[in-house]
Formats: C-alpha cells, sequence, structure tokens
C-alpha cells in the first residue's frame, strides 16, 4: 500500500455486495480496502481502529444500523477526517437526509456503475461532497419537508449578508460555477464564500451547508432565490 493510496472501509451485512465492492476497489492502484463490517457496531470499530479515508456504509444493517454509526462516527472528533458515503437501495432513501445531517458526506445507490463508484470514492477522499446539483435539489427537498420545522440558530448571524446569499443557493444544489453566475461574482470568489461560511458553520463539507440552509430556514423547498 503506497502513502498515496486511497483507504476504505466496507459495511454492509451482506458479503456478495461487500466482496464485489471489494474486488472493484482493491482493482485500482490508488484505492485499498483496509477492512470490512457486516454491521453498525462493526463498522464503527473498523474505522476507529484504521481511520480510513473513506466508509462506504450500508443504511439498513442488523444491530447498529448504518445511520446510528454515521452519528457516532461524525460525533467523534477523532474521526473528523473520515468521509463517510451511504450505500442505499433506493434513491430516494427515507433515511438520507438524516444521514447527511449526522455527517455523511453523500450516498450512492447501490446499482450504480463501477466506474461511477470509483470516482466518487475518489471525489469523497479529496473532501468534496457527493452531491451533484440534481441530486441535492431532488433528495435534500423531499425529505427537508419531513424534517423538523426551521429553528432559530444562531451561527445565522455569523454569515454575512453576501455568505447567507451562497449558503442559500448552495442550499438549492446550485455549483460554485452557477452561484457565481447568478450573483455576477467570479467562479473563484464564489468558492471563497461557500468555504467561508463553511468555517463558520463548522460544516464539515457541501452536504452538511446544505442540510444547514434547510434547518435553518434560510432556504425551503422548491425555493431559489
Amino acid at each position: 500500500m503506497t502513502q498515496d493510496q486511497i483507504r476504505v472501509v466496507l459495511a454492509d451485512d451482506q458479503a456478495l455486495v461487500r466482496a464485489g465492492f471489494r474486488a472493484l476497489l482493491d482493482s485500482c492502484e490508488d484505492i485499498t480496502v483496509v477492512a470490512e463490517a457486516s454491521d453498525g457496531a462493526e463498522a464503527v470499530e473498523a474505522i476507529k481502529r484504521h481511520v480510513p479515508d473513506v466508509a462506504l456504509m450500508d443504511i439498513r444493517m442488523p444491530g447498529l444500523d448504518g445511520l446510528s454509526a454515521t452519528a457516532r462516527i461524525g460525533a467523534d472528533p477523532a474521526l473528523e477526517d473520515v468521509r463517510i458515503v451511504i450505500l442505499t437501495t433506493f434513491d430516494l432513501d427515507e433515511y438520507v437526509f438524516e444521514a447527511l445531517r449526522s455527517g455523511a458526506s453523500g450516498f450512492l445507490v447501490k446499482d450504480t456503475e463501477p466506474v461511477e463508484l470509483l470516482q466518487a470514492v475518489r471525489v469523497v477522499a479529496r473532501g468534496d461532497a457527493l452531491l451533484s446539483p440534481g441530486v441535492t435539489k431532488r433528495l435534500v427537498a423531499e425529505f427537508a419537508q419531513r424534517a423538523k420545522e426551521p429553528i432559530s440558530d444562531k451561527r445565522l448571524k455569523l454569515l454575512t449578508d453576501r455568505e447567507r446569499e451562497v449558503v442559500a443557493l448552495a442550499g438549492n444544489g446550485l455549483s460554485n460555477e452557477e452561484i457565481a453566475k447568478k450573483l455576477f461574482l467570479s467562479p473563484a470568489t464564489a468558492k471563497t464564500h461557500v468555504s467561508r461560511a463553511m468555517v463558520k458553520l463548522h460544516a464539515r463539507d457541501r452536504a452538511q451547508l446544505v442540510v444547514f440552509a434547510y434547518e435553518s430556514g434560510l432556504v425551503r423547498p422548491g425555493w431559489l432565490g
């Protein structure tokens, strides 16, 4: 294993699924599977032991499920650099939004094409959220409606007016380039505003920024400022 390799932990209760993912991931020179787990409790222990770059986490597992495991990992400061990707059978799984709130960086449907799975692991490993604009609009808008009513969040006061605009647009799934175009900014400036907002809100990645936008009431489903 080289220093540049992306280290992955696989968590799924189906051995056949794990075997398929492992064979695919281990076939790449830049990715290696360092551990497997068949339930959430095993996943948490494996992640604590290996501190991988990425964890592929099935959402439905016996005992401790993927949602609870994700919450435990997300709450552990020692694991703040571990990026969790939720694996689900359905592209509109009712638990995915809760997983994003708990610290997941995105989600993948299990029948994702192999090339897309590999790309997803690389995207998340470099710190980006696995939420394409289309997925963000469809997924978050769908499940934010089922979430709690917007709460008054003191962190909103930490943001400048421009940062609020940027976070709201990110919450609607706009990319940095789209935000720049809408606000008549350069892409680099838009990226800077997004980055500063993430720091102020202690958002692990863009996925948590999107969740914050909805939970704080900064943006509601169907709105586009």
